[in-house]
């Protein structure tokens, strides 16, 4: 009765380890970049370390890009990605990315305006600014989704 115990965990235990990880499993981030911006490669960094695969595309005309997509100006940053069915726009933590795909707000997406010092991607040998992470939608409506 023992062996039978042992191989049924042995036969069941790597489906439901898989099983598991299908249902945690991050979505890729599709990263729409200038090829000259180092930040932006830093961002990129940022999000594979918290586990996602991300694939970074070069344009010369993110004003384009951020124009297809439905970004609002006032929510522009230097580096716009697509995760899932939402955007996200500039130096956005990736546990703010996880909260959102979590929680599955009616929301276009999450942006942090501007390029706010200290945010992934930013930091650097000067002290970090205060800043919010938005939500909004492509109409510009937004509001505060978390602060740093």
């Amino acid at each position: 009765m023992k062996n039978l115990k042992t191989l049924a965990v042995a036969l069941i235990a790597p489906w439901m380890i898989n099983a598991a990880m299908a249902e945690t499993a991050l979505p890729e981030v599709t990263m729409y970049k200038s090829p000259s911006c180092g930040c932006c490669g830093k961002w990129a960094e940022h999000m594979r370390e918290a586990g996602f695969a991300v694939k970074e595309l070069h344009s010369d005309r993110m004003d384009r890009v951020k124009a297809q997509l439905g970004i609002p100006e006032a929510m522009g940053s230097c580096h716009t990605a697509r995760v899932g069915n939402y955007l996200v726009e500039g130096h956005v933590p990736a546990a703010d990315v996880k909260r959102m795909l979590e929680e599955k707000p009616e929301v276009a997406g999450l942006s942090a305006p501007g390029m706010p010092q200290g945010s992934p991607g930013m930091e650097g040998p000067y002290p970090p600014d205060r800043y919010d992470v938005m939500a909004f939608e492509r109409d510009g409506t937004a509001s505060v989704f978390a602060s740093h």
